[in-house]
């Protein structure tokens, strides 16, 4: 009797872990979030990397070469148009000194010569010996004799001194062609400098530029250069300004690209609103945040929700129909800031979406590729 009834409970209990089995594995063994769509403002942005920069910046070149003398103003000093930079004090060359002072004598002897002859003929005039044309062709001699001396005495003073006379200090004087701060004194007092030519740049002695006007100037990817235009509004961020915004407005997009690490680049232009609170200072590096789309209000989810089609590759997701059952819905997609993305078709907003487990869909999928 014993016998039986033990064999009863175990029986019974066997039964009974049978049917809790049985349950357990009648559930889905995984419960899924759901999320519904929602509606929200969709930009889509891209972002151009550069710099700020002066938009009138001029490089001050000496009109003669020599040496640096004296510099009277240092970097960052706010400057007139007219203020005097540097001095350049001129080294002759021996040789073409030696000419010019060999010119000279040269010419004074003519000149002796011519005056001897004029007196003579003058005196010969005045007595009516010689005509009144022969005395006036002696006369041009003499006078041209004296503008040569003048001539070679000036060169002489150029290649000594460079300049000829009290006021012609201006071209060893550099001074400021315009109002701004001094941006680069790239040379110093004894460095030697050359004169801007048609086949020389020369030396540059220092940069200028008007700090109350900077523009923007960046780059943008071929892919995106067709999507702006210009006067349209740009947010510039500075890497040595925090939480700060300068808005800016494009005005010039290159209508040629360059090729850059194997994608074509453009070059755009924008002109930047300044605040008096803050001082930009040159060569600043710059994003602007350039809106390519935007739509306000649009049926949108997140990007995260979206799963695609293995041989079409088609966007869809998967909507609840009822307990642990979902039906998949093929969408159309439109605009994407890269977190939501609004949705054209395929889903209303009464839907409840399936929020994917990474691991359940690594398992599922594992299992798609067994069944395959």
């Amino acid at each position: 009797m014993k016998k039986i009834i033990i064999f009863s409970i175990i029986g019974i209990a066997f039964i009974a872990v049978l049917l809790w089995f049985g349950k357990m594995n009648s559930k889905s063994p995984i419960d899924y979030e759901t999320e519904k769509p929602f509606k929200t403002n969709i930009v889509k942005k891209t972002v151009a990397t550069g710099k700020v920069t002066p938009l009138e910046e001029i490089e001050i070149k000496p009109q003669i070469s020599g040496i640096i003398d004296k510099i009277y103003v240092e970097e960052g000093a706010q400057v007139k148009k007219g203020d005097l930079i540097a001095k350049v004090r001129v080294v002759p060359n021996e040789q073409s000194l030696n000419n010019a002072r060999g010119r000279v004598n040269s010419v004074k002897i003519q000149l002796g010569n011519a005056e001897i002859s004029y007196n003579r003929n003058k005196a010969l005039y005045d007595k009516g010996v010689i005509s009144r044309s022969e005395f006036e062709a002696i006369e041009l001699s003499y006078n041209q004799a004296k503008q040569d001396i003048q001539n070679a005495q000036n060169d002489y003073q150029i290649i000594r001194r460079g300049f000829a006379g009290s006021g012609g200090s201006a071209n060893t004087n550099i001074r400021a062609q315009i109002s701004g701060t001094v941006l680069e004194i790239p040379v110093k007092e004894g460095d030697q400098v050359i004169q801007s030519n048609n086949f020389n740049a020369g030396t540059t002695i220092a940069s200028i530029a008007d700090m109350s006007k900077m523009i923007f100037e960046g780059k943008v990817d071929e892919a995106e250069v067709g999507k702006i235009k210009k006067d349209i509004t740009l947010d510039i961020t500075l890497g040595a300004v925090d939480d700060k915004k300068f808005p800016a407005k494009l005005n010039f997009i290159a209508p040629k690209g360059t090729e850059e690490s194997g994608a074509v680049q453009f070059i755009i232009k924008a002109d930047v609103t300044l605040d008096e609170n803050y001082f930009l200072r040159a060569g600043y590096s710059a994003n602007a945040e350039i809106v390519l789309e935007q739509k306000d209000s649009v049926l949108s989810i997140k990007e995260s929700l979206l799963q695609f089609d293995k041989k079409t590759e088609k966007p869809y997701v998967e909507v609840k129909i009822g307990d642990d059952k979902f039906e998949k819905k093929n969408l159309e997609l439109g605009i994407s800031d890269g977190i939501n993305v609004e949705i054209i078709s395929g889903i209303t907003a009464e839907d409840e979406i399936k929020v994917w487990n990474k691991k359940a869909k690594k398992d599922e999928d594992d299992e798609d590729e067994k069944d395959d």
